[in-house]
């Protein structure tokens, strides 16, 4: 595939089995893992050229974030997402389950709760258990075609009665897909802000949106939204490096940053010295590359709803507008064993359970298709092979 003077071969199967892949070593070796959100492509020439000359260097100690890389990253969210945050309120952490533990540590209240929207992915119901902080879960609403919305009043219901003072919100979202638009933010960004709620905003799936649509963070909204937000960005689903650990957060509120940065003293250090290098690579060098692999997630999603749509009566997938995720309702197939399991068992193929989304999960899976076609034909044919042999 050449896409913008840029050659880049995503069919190239890769080898993965016998490396440190949590993906490809969870399961027997038998199983194909479509599973945890990890691609299986090489990451960017420009990320791998980058390591390759900080390794030669040969001394690995104590460092820094390069100098230029927060208005690095401020760039690539102007650019990507039309939104200007300060270098100044650019920090980092090692990871996105990392930051948002971290910050309903530092931004909840006693006495109170957090709430997000389920399905949710697992990390959002450990985070608030294990701050021995109580939970609120909003259920997504699903319409007759399969889609998910927001259920608002309920949303304003819980944040009342509940006490909830933080929202963690996740756009786009994980597992469904939804990539929430600008009317859907600005009105729970005005529920939360009547209510003093703050938003911690998941956003590491941003840059993997379809047909054309624009991602938005919730702080880009306006100011005020923006003083009582922390967003976590980060390069690792979007360029295939998450092993490196080094993920973003921003918030133009003094009082928030002062908050989170009393929580991380002590407790972590921020990414490391390969992880700041292939981040700073990405981030300058990466568009190209991303231009490529969206193109080829999108045929790969559209390739997969018509196969599921053709070959798979009784299940059901709604195309999801971002994420190379794919939320697969089973509950049609009348299957003898929980569907997780009995594609495993039966056809030696490794899903997420829909039951660690939360109970309205139950009867789901989650499929990866941010993987070759030719992987995802066969654990498509194991898959139908299966359920013919019922």
């Amino acid at each position: 595939m050449q896409t913008g003077g840029y050659q880049m071969d995503f069919d190239r199967i890769i080898e993965r089995r016998h490396t440190e892949s949590i993906k490809w070593k969870y399961f027997p070796e038998d199983v194909l893992p479509l599973w945890v959100a990890d691609m299986d492509f090489l990451s960017p020439p420009e990320v791998i050229e980058a390591l390759h000359q900080r390794v030669d260097h040969g001394i690995f100690g104590y460092g820094i974030p390069p100098q230029d890389l927060s208005e690095i990253v401020v760039n690539y969210i102007s650019r990507h997402f039309h939104w200007a945050p300060l270098p100044s309120q650019v920090s980092y952490i090692p990871g996105v389950v990392t930051g948002f533990n971290l910050a309903i540590r530092a931004f909840c209240e006693p006495g109170t709760s957090v709430l997000f929207h389920t399905p949710a992915y697992p990390p959002f119901f450990g985070a608030p258990k294990s701050a021995k902080l109580p939970f609120v879960t909003n259920s997504l609403l699903r319409g007759t075609d399969g889609a998910y919305s927001i259920d608002f009043e309920r949303f304003e219901e819980q944040i009342i009665a509940e006490r909830v003072s933080v929202f963690i919100l996740c756009n786009p979202q994980n597992p469904t897909g939804r990539v929430f638009t600008r009317e859907e933010l600005t009105r729970l960004a005005e529920i939360c802000l009547r209510h003093k709620v703050i938003i911690i905003s998941d956003e590491i799936h941003c840059d993997i949106v379809y047909d054309g649509r624009q991602h938005i963070p919730i702080a880009s909204l306006d100011a005020e939204v923006a003083n009582s937000t922390l967003t976590l960005m980060a390069p690792s689903k979007t360029y295939n490096i998450a092993g490196l650990y080094a993920s973003v957060a921003v918030t133009s509120s003094p009082e928030l940053a002062r908050k989170f940065s009393e929580v991380k003293n002590g407790l972590i250090s921020g990414p490391d010295l390969l992880a700041l290098t292939a981040a700073r690579a990405a981030y300058l060098y990466g568009d190209g590359w991303l231009q490529g692999v969206l193109g080829y997630l999108q045929a790969n999603r559209d390739w997969l709803s018509e196969a599921i749509a053709r070959d798979f009566p009784g299940m059901r997938m709604c195309k999801p507008e971002g994420t190379f995720l794919a939320w697969l309702d089973c509950r049609g197939l009348n299957l003898p064993l929980e569907p997780q399991k009995f594609f495993q068992d039966r056809a030696r193929v490794g899903l997420n359970s829909g039951a660690d989304y939360g109970s309205e999960g139950l009867g789901f899976v989650r499929l990866n298709f941010g993987t070759q076609r030719a992987v995802l034909q066969e654990a498509l044919e194991r898959m139908t092979n299966a359920l013919n042999s019922l």
